[in-house]
């Protein structure tokens, strides 16, 4: 009981401390430090791994290994599109197109179709972001909602869906023998659901917190539109689709490093393209830098805590307990992966952890392989997305420069709920038809 009540209040007290905007570099590892303390994790030992040393810096530099490039060219992306107004005539063009009114549907799009073509959710809102603070700018609209914004187009309705390149769609072919088209008939519902449910639900809080007074409220460090003469806007959708077509034809044969080619080829293009309007590309540069340490250092504190709780008795014990629910197995199975990646912050973490233990078990039972396929994909895209998730601390604090307080709400809203909601009518559609 005190192994589970350790992990339990370290994770709490990780939830609470970053809704309240404390510093993740020190309250990630104490939080690892009291759940090591409470299970009995020895603090260091020169000649074993299974300590809270080595398992929270295994988390935090595998994260680093892993993903430091695509941080870096996709902050590096994003502030090149800032810096030379290649996001604001984009955002112009749309405005022209869709007027005002319709500034957070053409965000959820452009993430969209970035997250289906296979870019990855990080560098997304890293290149969406520069566009949505032009858009809400020029629609006025409270600045707090555009990390939901970015995170309804790119981890709900694209990122679990059928056909989708994500690693959530991929992880469970290999485990159940299915195709990224798994449910692909019972998918497409479910994301037209989540699309426009978040969508409307996303409307009704922004004009709630409109009617309350709240406006957009510039930032010194924002782009401006009017002082500096903008590129054509093709040229700001040019990089875009090159990271996006670079991405989508090379990532079965190359997996993670297709990224890194596409990103690489977007912001040399993207420079090459617009380097008369970038009149300080050092800054750029720099600054592209310093938030792609900023944001993977923040996301990596949090993978080191799952590193620490992931060598917990009491883990082991919740990934047995929810792997082997009695009941539905559909609904075990949604269950079990949705509080795993709770535990971890991970929706592919939620997808690793429990689908070893699960497929084969299910299977053996009579299971459909493609309906436990996209159960589990949706379900790991809802509870992953609780305030210590990678993607969130990014987005939130060193994407967009908001605080948890402000604006995780309607990012839970977007990301949490509705997700829940499509698993829940997933398995519905399932057991009907």
């Amino acid at each position: 009981m005190l192994s589970l009540f350790g992990l339990l209040l370290g994770l709490g007290l990780l939830i609470v401390l970053t809704m309240r905007g404390f510093n993740l570099f020190i309250t990630a590892p104490l939080c690892a430090l009291l759940v090591a303390l409470t299970n009995g994790i020895p603090f260091w030992q020169l000649n074993d791994k299974l300590d809270f040393v080595h398992g929270y810096m295994a988390g935090f530099s595998s994260f680093v290994a892993a993903w430091f490039l695509m941080f870096l060219l996709g902050s590096l992306f994003g502030k090149l599109m800032e810096h030379s107004g290649a996001a604001d005539a984009v955002a112009l063009a749309i405005v022209k197109r869709l007027g005002h009114t319709r500034a957070v549907l053409a965000i959820v799009l452009a993430c969209a179709v970035l997250t289906y073509g296979g870019v990855s959710l990080f560098v997304v809102a890293f290149s969406a972001y520069p566009m949505a603070v032009s858009l809400f700018k020029g629609a006025n609209l409270p600045r707090r909602f555009i990390p939901a914004t970015l995170a309804l187009g790119s981890v709900t309705f694209t990122m679990t869906s059928a056909g989708s390149p994500e690693i959530q769609n991929w992880i469970p072919i290999p485990y159940l023998g299915t195709t990224p088209y798994a449910g692909w008939q019972v998918s497409i519902i479910v994301a037209v659901f989540m699309a426009v449910g978040g969508y409307l639900a996303l409307m009704w809080m922004i004009k709630n917190a409109q009617a309350k007074g709240e406006q957009f409220v510039s930032r010194a460090s924002d782009p401006t539109v009017t002082d500096k003469p903008l590129p054509h806007w093709l040229t700001g959708l040019i990089p875009l689709l090159v990271v996006l077509v670079t991405s989508f034809l090379l990532h079965d044969s190359l997996q993670q490093a297709a990224l890194i080619i596409a990103l690489t080829g977007g912001v040399v293009s993207l420079y090459l393209l617009t380097f008369r309007f970038i009149h300080n590309p050092g800054a750029a540069t720099n600054e592209g830098v310093l938030g792609a340490l900023l944001a993977i250092g923040n996301t990596a504190a949090v993978v080191g805590f799952g590193g620490v709780a992931k060598l917990t008795p009491a883990f082991n014990q919740v990934v047995e307990y929810m792997t082997h629910l009695p009941g539905p197995e559909l609904i075990g199975a949604a269950v079990a992966v949705s509080a795993i990646a709770g535990l971890t912050g991970s929706a592919s973490g939620g997808q690793v952890i429990a689908l070893p233990e699960i497929a084969p078990t299910y299977l053996d039972r009579g299971v459909d392989a493609e309906q436990l396929h996209r159960v589990v994909a949706i379900s790991s895209g809802a509870l992953d997305s609780l305030p210590h998730n990678g993607y969130v601390v990014t987005t939130i604090r060193a994407i967009c420069g908001e605080s948890h307080q402000n604006a995780y709400w309607p990012v839970a809203v977007v990301s949490v709920l509705m997700p829940v909601l499509g698993v829940i009518l997933a398995i519905t559609l399932f057991q009907w038809f």
